[in-house]
């Protein structure tokens, strides 16, 4: 689930996708009157995607109990798409018209959408999804790590590296590396650890392949998830056989998984994007893991032992550290580009979702699930 910045916009999710950041309508219609402010306060938004893409690692879960993890995937995927293909119609929005946008978003859909999410449902076949909730807390620390040498501009700071240190200490915490990962089922485990490590490489390469498009935002995530659709409707029968049942909790698990973790969240952290800006939208990032661990536990009756939570804290801390940035002068900050749109997938984020959008600047990264 679903996916993940300060960055500018330029594509379309964390993410999200992210998912998201001021779109390039936005930028260009600069001059026109100001848009409505919606109907809801932010902060219950803010509240409602935290709670949308904490659930999703029990979504997954209770998906995966019925279908297997691709027909998981593909189900999320197909609805989510139904989802932002509605809001594209209603705004009128205009698909990307150049085959190379095109052949970026295939790449873009396959890192932040259709690899991350199999794998999650692959590995929350084996773990908890207390445990899956966490490892995808760890997509700050990849980024950063990543940053150190693909992103130039990206200059990592004392307080960086060491958040790196600290989160990768709090990843050894959460998973008992002093008893020698005793009882930890390891292939489950690596797999929702690699999801996590594809969110900021899907990012970096958004950022670096689909700045200054010309496309909306809305319009590069919709391109992005149906692509990621169609790339999981000519796997997933590869590999599994056609349902013979559709039992109703799954199914219904599956659909909201599609629907409000790689749909509406996008929706609600563009939103929240545009309104109160990227720094505070990602803090969403930091009530995932908290969120799916109490869902796991609570409904889900999974076990915890004491290194989890206090491993995830310690994940959190340094993924806090390695968002940090100097403040800049008005006198050293650079030109913002014209941002094309706006989770991150936050992180994207997102998140559970990942959108183009947050990857093309340094907006939210959205950490979809």
């Amino acid at each position: 689930m679903s996916a993940p910045c300060e960055p500018r916009a330029t594509a379309p999710a964390s993410a999200p996708p992210v998912p998201p950041v001021p779109s390039a309508t936005t930028t260009a219609s600069a001059s026109a009157p100001a848009a409505r402010r919606p109907a809801l306060d932010w902060r219950i938004r803010f509240a409602g995607l935290s709670l949308i893409w904490g659930f999703s690692f029990l979504l997954i879960k209770v998906g995966t109990e019925g279908y297997a993890p691709f027909q998981v995937t593909f189900g999320r995927l197909l609805a989510g798409t139904a989802v932002l293909v509605a809001a594209m119609a209603m705004r009128r929005e205009r698909l990307p018209r150049s085959a190379r946008t095109w052949g970026h978003l295939t790449v873009a859909a396959l890192l932040l959408n259709a690899l991350p999410f199999s794998l999650f449902s692959y590995a929350e076949l084996t773990i908890p999804s207390t445990l899956a909730g966490i490892c995808n807390a760890t997509s700050p620390l990849w980024g950063m790590a990543l940053s150190v040498v693909a992103l130039s501009e990206d200059r990592p700071t004392r307080r960086r590296v060491a958040g790196l240190g600290v989160g990768f200490l709090g990843v050894l915490t959460v998973l008992g590396a002093w008893q020698g990962f005793s009882g930890l089922d390891l292939p489950g485990t690596g797999m929702a650890l690699l999801a996590s490590f594809c969110y900021p490489v899907g990012w970096i390469y958004v950022r670096r392949t689909l700045a200054g498009t010309g496309s909306s935002t809305l319009a590069l995530t919709g391109s992005q998830l149906c692509l990621a659709t169609v790339q999981l409707a000519v796997v997933t029968p590869l590999f599994t056989s056609a349902p013979t049942s559709f039992p109703l909790l799954p199914t219904l698990c599956v659909l909201a998984l599609g629907a409000l973790g790689t749909g509406l969240a996008v929706l609600l952290q563009y939103g929240l994007v545009q309104e109160v800006g990227p720094t505070t939208a990602q803090m969403v990032t930091y009530f995932i893991p908290v969120i799916a661990t109490a869902a796991g536990v609570a409904l889900l009756g999974e076990q915890l032992s004491w290194n989890t939570p206090v491993g995830a804290l310690v994940v959190l801390v340094g993924a806090a550290l390695t968002q940090s940035r100097p403040r800049r002068t008005a006198a050293t900050a650079p030109t913002p580009i014209p941002a094309q749109a706006p989770e991150g997938s936050l992180p994207a984020a997102p998140a559970p979702g990942s959108s183009t959008v947050e990857a093309a600047g340094r907006g939210p990264r959205p950490p979809q699930p």
